[in-house]
């Protein structure tokens, strides 16, 4: 009887997640379309399961390109007037000496261990940036929270 127990509870186990699945994929047309997004960087942004974090624990830390390329590191966190949060950078072509502030749009990367990788911005974009100056940005301070999307290679 404690064998029929057992695999009658093994059974229960394999059997309910693909139900579950089933059941959660009987939605209506219209539901899947619009749960749907269109293919913006926010969308994108949300895909990437970003986590929150302090502003302190992104200063610093290198921007990488696709070749794992240093192409500065991050001077502050700022938030524009319109409420977007960008990283502001010390964009140069040797390994971010000597550059030049760039300011980034927090959903064009995403945190990959004690650096940062830039996804949606290919290294040439950099390159034709505007410099950043201050002004109508507001820089925040360490101790506030973000949320930064999560990367993997």
């Amino acid at each position: 009887m404690k064998g029929y127990r057992a695999i009658s509870l093994a059974a229960a186990i394999l059997v309910a997640p693909s139900a579950l699945h089933a059941a959660s994929s009987e939605s209506s047309p219209t539901q899947q379309t619009a749960s749907a997004s269109p293919d913006t960087p926010a969308a994108r942004f949300n895909r990437r399961f970003p986590q929150k974090t302090e502003v302190g624990r992104l200063i610093g830390l290198p921007v990488l390109d696709d070749d794992d390329v240093t192409l500065g590191l991050v001077q502050k966190v700022v938030r524009s007037p319109d409420g977007k949060i960008k990283l502001v950078i010390s964009y140069s072509k040797w390994f971010g000496w000597f550059g030049r502030p760039v300011a980034i749009p927090i959903e064009y990367v995403a945190i990959l261990a004690r650096q940062i990788i830039s996804i949606d911005m290919p290294r040439k974009d950099y390159e034709t940036a505007s410099t950043w100056l201050p002004g109508s940005d507001t820089t925040l301070a360490e101790n506030e929270v973000v949320r930064i999307a999560l990367g993997r290679r």
